[in-house]
């Protein structure tokens, strides 16, 4: 693993490189979405399993989401919002394809509470994230276990000052029945 400044792995991350930065949850392997493909391979992930589009604030994200009356989202996103909750939406044609392979009609959402990574999305603009670690495996939660697994991966040079919980966020799907939750995480949702 490669440790850099806060500039370098935004203007790595740019350039097309996956890196690891904190959030409010686990810490992260990033990188743009059209570049998806990239994570998938570090984590041996199967195609089905698709990765979350991550944004500094919500309206960076509401325009990979399709349709008209965003009511019911919004709504939900401004109660937890920035926090631990990823809400798997329909896709609007700007998601790249590499985000979800299997089913591109739907796209994970989701705007962290940590400081860095807010920082991190507001100048790289909405990332395709997932935990650090293998596919099936407990998240990496250290820098040392993140270096040992993916030495290739950038990531900050000091990220001391941000701890994070160690759960990741709860995942809700928005069906013709409502929400539907698909991963409770740390967020009790209350509809």
């Amino acid at each position: 693993m490669t440790q850099v400044s806060l500039d370098e792995l935004i203007a790595r991350v740019r350039s097309g490189s996956v890196v690891s930065f904190p959030t409010d949850t686990v810490p992260a392997l990033a990188a743009l979405p059209e570049k998806a493909d990239l994570i998938f391979a570090l984590k041996q992930r199967s195609q089905d399993k698709p990765l979350i589009l991550m944004g500094a604030k919500a309206s960076d994200l509401w325009d990979f989401v399709a349709g008209d009356d965003r009511t019911p989202w919004q709504q939900v996103a401004e109660l937890y919002w920035p926090g631990a909750l990823t809400l798997v939406l329909p896709a609007s044609p700007r998601v790249p394809k590499q985000m979800n392979p299997s089913d591109p009609s739907t796209i994970g959402l989701r705007v962290p509470n940590c400081a860095i990574a807010q920082s991190i999305l507001e100048q790289t603009g909405p990332l395709a994230t997932t935990s650090a670690n293998l596919s099936g495996q407990p998240p990496l939660r250290t820098m040392a276990e993140i270096a040992l697994q993916f030495p290739d991966v950038l990531t900050l040079q000091s990220q001391a000052t941000t701890p994070n919980i160690g759960v990741p966020s709860t995942v809700a799907k928005w069906t013709d029945q409502g929400w539907q939750i698909l991963r409770q995480g740390s967020v009790k949702l209350e509809f």
